[in-house]
């Protein structure tokens, strides 16, 4: 297992979110003394027994957006989804313009709650992007379409994003960032219109964030 994804509420340090590799989602409600699992709607497809456990999904990335109350994005083993209250309920938002329902990197726009960002990956068995070519696919409408977003992009097939890989800067316009197990850093100055390669020949990129300076 692995513990990640770790959120604090931006107004009320005592609401903390966490995701858990194997486990699901976890909500704290008192600062971390206790925690209670988040998972209702969560497929845990390869669990025949049980495809919809209280425990058992494979979380595999999740975000708390700073301005809408509740809303939490997700991506999982087994799907993207989003919640509006707090984690207690999730709607899976693949098979609607989404070429896969499996990835690890995901982002936000902290002014528009609607929009989110992923970098699908064509099975947990074949970790390459799907239909031969690296794209970053954006929703608008809380996940009911998706689009792809490959202007600039290298049309690379053996390539991976990890969970930590992908950043953003909050910007007008947002500014989107990831990183390749290959190596590559790309970046998008206009929230995902257009891309550029900041950085070559690094070794695997494991985390990407962003900062500012005066």
């Amino acid at each position: 297992m692995c513990t990640h994804s770790i959120q604090v509420h931006p107004t009320d340090p005592n609401t903390i979110y966490i995701g858990i590799s194997a486990a699901g989602v976890f909500r704290s409600d008192d600062g971390g003394e206790t925690w209670t699992p988040k998972n209702k709607g969560t497929a845990a497809d390869f669990n025949e027994d049980d495809r919809f456990p209280e425990l058992g999904q494979c979380v595999h990335k999740v975000l708390l957006h700073p301005e809408q109350e509740g809303r939490l994005w997700q991506q999982n083993h087994c799907g993207v989804y989003r919640s509006d209250d707090r984690g207690t309920s999730w709607e899976r938002l693949d098979g609607n313009g989404l070429p896969s329902d499996f990835g690890f990197a995901l982002m936000l726009d902290p002014r528009d709650p609607d929009a989110a960002f992923t970098i699908p990956e064509e099975s947990a068995m074949n970790r390459v992007a799907p239909n031969n070519r690296l794209g970053v696919y954006r929703t608008r409408d809380g996940g009911s379409s998706w689009e792809l977003l490959k202007n600039g992009l290298p049309q690379q097939a053996w390539v991976g994003v990890l969970r930590e890989a992908s950043a953003w800067d909050g910007h007008e316009p947002n500014g989107l960032y990831f990183g390749t197990q290959t190596g590559s850093v790309l970046a998008s100055p206009d929230g995902g219109d257009s891309w550029h390669e900041a950085a070559r020949w690094l070794p695997p990129v494991l985390s990407v964030e962003t900062a500012e300076w005066p």
